[in-house]
């Protein structure tokens, strides 16, 4: 399976978990070498009645910083798959239904893999929004 699918089935059990309401948080982790950017953790934002999301970009490059880019939901693919291989190999999906990790391997392979959910509460802003 190529990786253009691999990524395609992530991402839309991400979308999936925000129609849903099972959406807690997406992380994407694990870099090779040191790279500048640590981490980017996504949450739900709410502006003006109107679902975001709220990508938190991690940096290091002497001094900690954290940048928070506020983006439309449906361009959440477009906005993480650039940074996949470059330097992200996982993506990390936190559902209350389960927790799905897409990882990239040596040979640059994507897959995907489904485990029992960390987390028991939904993210409390697509709660807020669901509740609207």
């Amino acid at each position: 399976m190529s990786n253009t699918i691999v990524y395609s089935a992530f991402f839309k059990a991400v979308q999936e978990s925000i129609s849903n309401g099972t959406f807690a948080k997406l992380t994407l982790a694990k870099t090779v070498g040191k790279p500048e950017l640590q981490n980017i953790y996504v949450r739900m934002h709410l502006e003006e009645k109107v679902l975001k999301t709220a990508l938190t970009f991690k940096i290091y490059n002497g001094v900690k910083e954290e940048i928070v880019k506020l983006s439309e939901v449906d361009a959440i693919e477009s906005d993480l798959t650039p940074h996949l291989m470059n330097p992200f190999f996982s993506a990390l999906l936190f559902t209350t239904e389960a927790d799905i990790t897409m990882k990239i391997n040596k040979k640059r392979v994507a897959s995907i893999i489904e485990q029992p959910p960390t987390f028991k509460n939904v993210d409390p802003i697509l709660l807020e929004f669901l509740n609207l």
